[in-house]
């Protein structure tokens, strides 16, 4: 069952809040399907918000929103998982708000949506402002091609990062199934996340929050469990 949204962090400059709403559903690919529980991330002030992965349960996400303007909808990655809700979701906001995901996964997105239309397209160091947050797009393949995380690195008291399935607490999303290398996924979160301020919050796709310092030192464990 979908759990009631729980603020993560309160950001008094602009009065800015990270709700996590965990919804369930499922995940498809290589013909196989699996139960998952997924994190939606509502960040944004009292007038407006960006939505981060709203999987599965587009009521629940609506209850976070309340009566907030959805400036976007980002996703991680493609995986049906995080967006075989998001038309519905958007359907049912009654937005005309982009969604954006990296293009490196339309192969994914057009097995959900052989119809279209495709998202808008996100690119390596993009910046984008939402309400008074700004994130920066950060490519993070190796659990899919398209994966990207979601750098903000003033929002809070060190920063946060929005990982998707990129970085977990515990080590790297899987890359046991098609279109996914752990080689890359390894060399994606050694350059890109774990340069990152220690301090810095990680809010992952599935499962509990960490830090990039917790992270950081398991580095060699990672690599040579393969996983």
């Amino acid at each position: 069952m979908t759990r009631t949204p729980q603020t993560v962090l309160t950001d008094p400059r602009g009065g800015v809040t990270v709700t996590n709403c965990v919804t369930e559903g499922t995940f498809s690919l290589d013909g196989e399907t699996f139960d998952v529980e997924n994190n939606v991330w509502v960040v944004g002030n009292q007038a407006e918000c960006v939505v981060i992965d709203p999987a599965h349960d587009p009521d629940a996400v609506l209850a976070a929103v309340a009566d907030r303007t959805i400036t976007h909808v980002l996703l991680t990655h493609g995986h049906d998982d995080h967006i075989a809700a998001v038309r519905e979701f958007t359907d049912r906001a009654g937005t005309d708000a982009p969604i954006m995901m990296n293009h490196e996964d339309l192969m994914l997105w057009r097995a959900v949506y052989p119809e279209g239309p495709e998202p808008e397209p996100l690119r390596d160091g993009q910046e984008i402002l939402a309400g008074t947050v700004v994130f920066t797009v950060l490519a993070t393949p190796g659990h899919s091609p398209g994966s990207v995380v979601f750098h903000a690195p003033h929002l809070g008291e060190n920063g946060v990062v929005f990982t998707g399935d990129t970085l977990f607490q515990g080590g790297p999303g899987a890359t046991g199934r098609s279109y996914s290398d752990f080689p890359t996924i390894i060399d994606s979160i050694e350059k890109r996340l774990l340069t990152l301020p220690e301090d810095t919050l990680v809010l992952t796709g599935h499962g509990d929050s960490t830090t990039i310092g917790q992270e950081k030192p398991h580095l060699s464990e990672w690599i040579a469990r393969g996983h």
